[in-house]
This record gives structure tokens, sequence and C-alpha cells, in this order.
């Protein structure tokens, strides 16, 4: 199953609206199971926060051994759910 790894913070306004949208597709009836979503708090790792802290949210296909985790170009605010699905089918296959 393929894991989309979202990176954000507490307070964030544009992480809080990506989550939503992806928790949505995430379960909706014809994607239900398609990924599965992992967030990352970057207030947690010192790492993170010195990586993402002025471009959250960051959205990444998770990888495995062989292949590093893949980013995921930054979703527009506005794009609807329905664009966002559209979006996410080029990384999810």
């Amino acid at each position: 199953m393929i894991t989309l790894i979202l990176y954000s913070k507490p307070g964030c306004h544009l992480c809080e609206g990506l989550q939503e949208k992806l928790e949505k597709i995430q379960t909706s009836p014809q994607k239900s199971g398609e990924f599965q979503l992992e967030i990352r708090d970057i207030t947690t790792r010192e790492d993170w926060f010195q990586a993402y802290q002025y471009s959250i949210p960051v959205l990444f296909k998770s990888g495995d051994i062989d292949t590093p985790d893949q980013p995921i170009p930054r979703p527009s605010p506005r794009m609807s759910v329905t664009q966002l699905e559209q979006m996410l089918q080029k990384y999810l296959e």
C-alpha cells in the first residue's frame, strides 16, 4: 500500500486544509484503501523543522528500501478535493 507523508505543524491552516482534503479522498468509497496518510509534525524533530519550517505543507510519496521518498508538488490551497484527487492519480500509480 502507498503511504503519503504530510509534513505539517499545529496551527497551520494550509496544512489543516490539505490534510482535510486528503482524508476526504482517502475515505471516499471509490478510493478507499488506495493510500495511507502519515502526518509528521515538524515541531517534534529538529531536522524536520529545519528542512520544512518555511515550506509546509510538504507532501511526499513514501519510498521503499531501494527508492527514496518522492516529493509531490504542493497543491494550491484553492484546489478542490476532485482536482487534488486527479493530481494525485499521477503519483499513486
